[in-house]
């Protein structure tokens, strides 16, 4: 009989098996046997487990006997015998099975985190953008790091509130949704909201409007709020001067924080540099960990723009990445937009991206140097007739406090310099530099005749 009658004469055989075997016994003894041949009325069979032989024999003999014979048409015996090499290809390919089970378990699963991931991210308000595995650690930022990822770990176990504060650009978002990221993929039972303090103020202002069930909906909307485990506040310093909002966000913190959940705010200052802000809020923003973010160093800013390429999967020359580092300082945002711009122009021209592309592109060179806070201070000094000496002094005179006022207002607007910077180089108090900005700020709003001065004065200093 040729082998391959002799195959399809053991796949009839086992069908008849499978009938009247249990399913465990037929899977784990008949299912490995192999058909070889059929000489002289026996019929040879090939195992791939070693105690099968004596198993087989023992308990299943009759029932393999009768079932060749009804196949076969005649009386017939079989003979089986263990063989390694059979053994071990048989091994090989349960792993491959099982390998490929898994993987399709593996890949099923995935596709449902991955599901449940996005419905979380929706309902979380996060932009998968923002992660920790692609957050580039600097100096400018290391603590911060630190502080986020430990927080992330272990919600509400320390470091709450967290407070993060640094100038625009620098990273706070990124880090805050990081956060957020890391929780909600490795403690998806844990319920995670993001919000803009400014899409938090103008919903609060949208469900306090007149009409309807207007209790039911603030009810709702604070239990938005409070009826989660990690709350990440982004930008606090726009609560400045609107006091019923800060009174929702008093006792939405209280409430956060008395039942052991997480809160995370940003901020473009530090607590005590809000003015408006309630000493019950700048306090309870206090008690945690306060960390800043500063503007990285060039070391930072060229790894980047690295990972940046990296990410996109663009080979660039490393000149290119010194080139935007050296002119793109103040924050990571501008670095990003400056490399976005070089990347886009080189795939819409199809062309490699080498230093030459990028001046292009950038063209730098032609920019006019960034202003500084003396530049600022000796267009005002000159709008008001002063000098900067004026402006150092300890002259309490009306037309020089009034000029002071508006260059650190103005310095503030302009630069990314810090109320501590403002101050050093004013010769005055960190405090006092706050309070002529926050003079100008409130005063522009009805006196007119500033309001043109101060656009006078930027005006000179693009000219």
């Amino acid at each position: 009989m040729e082998v391959i009658e002799v195959k399809q004469v053991w796949q009839d055989v086992k069908k008849e098996l499978k009938e009247t075997l249990p399913s465990h016994v037929f899977d784990t003894w008949i299912m490995p046997l192999e058909a070889t041949g059929f000489d002289n009325n026996i019929f040879s069979l090939l195992t791939v487990h070693q105690m099968a032989v004596e198993i087989i024999r023992k308990n299943h003999y009759a029932k393999i006997k009768s079932a060749l014979e009804k196949v076969l048409g005649v009386d017939a015996e079989f003979s089986i015998c263990y063989d390694a090499d059979l053994a071990e290809k048989y091994k090989k390919e349960k792993q491959k099975e099982k390998a490929k089970q898994k993987k399709e378990v593996d890949n099923d699963e995935q596709s449902k985190t991955m599901e449940n991931l996005a419905q979380m991210q929706s309902f979380s308000n996060l932009n998968l953008k923002y992660r920790f595995d692609n957050f580039v650690v600097g100096e400018n930022s290391r603590f911060a790091h630190a502080a986020a990822y430990a927080v992330a770990q272990n919600p509400a176990k320390k470091f709450n509130p967290l407070f993060i504060y640094g100038a625009s650009g620098l990273g706070k978002t990124h880090l805050m949704q990081a956060i957020g990221h890391h929780v909600i993929f490795h403690k998806p039972k844990l319920k995670v909201r993001y919000i803009k303090t400014e899409e938090y103020v103008n919903e609060l202002i949208k469900n306090l409007q007149h009409g309807g069930e207007r209790n039911a909906r603030m009810e709702k909307f604070r239990q938005k709020y409070r009826n989660i485990d990690v709350l990440l506040i982004d930008d606090i310093q726009f609560l400045e001067s609107k006091t019923y909002t800060m009174e929702e966000i008093f006792h939405t913190f209280d409430s956060l924080h008395n039942n052991n959940k997480q809160i995370v705010i940003t901020s473009d200052r530090l607590p005590k540099d809000i003015p408006t802000l309630p000493d019950r809020l700048r306090t309870r923003f206090e008690m945690g960990l306060v960390v800043d973010i500063t503007p990285p160093d060039f070391e930072t800013r060229v790894a980047i723009l690295k990972n940046l390429a990296e990410q996109i999967s663009m080979k660039i020359d490393f000149e290119v990445f010194e080139y935007i580092a050296n002119n793109f300082v103040n924050n990571v945002r501008e670095l990003e937009g400056a490399f976005n711009k070089v990347s886009a122009y080189a795939d819409i021209e199809n062309t490699d991206v080498t230093l030459a592309f990028a001046k292009k592109v950038l063209n730098c060179e032609a920019h006019k140097k960034e202003l500084s806070i003396d530049d600022i201070a000796k267009a005002t000094a000159e709008c008001y007739g002063v000098t900067i000496a004026d402006f150092k002094s300890p002259s309490r005179n009306q037309k020089v406090s009034s000029a002071r006022h508006v260059a650190v207002y103005l310095t503030r607007e302009i630069t990314e310099k810090s109320f501590e910077n403002i101050a050093e180089f004013f010769n005055k108090k960190h405090t006092t530099m706050l309070y002529s900005y926050e003079k100008i700020k409130e005063d522009m709003k009805t006196n007119k005749d500033l309001d043109r001065t101060i656009s006078e004065i930027k005006n000179k200093l693009k000219d």
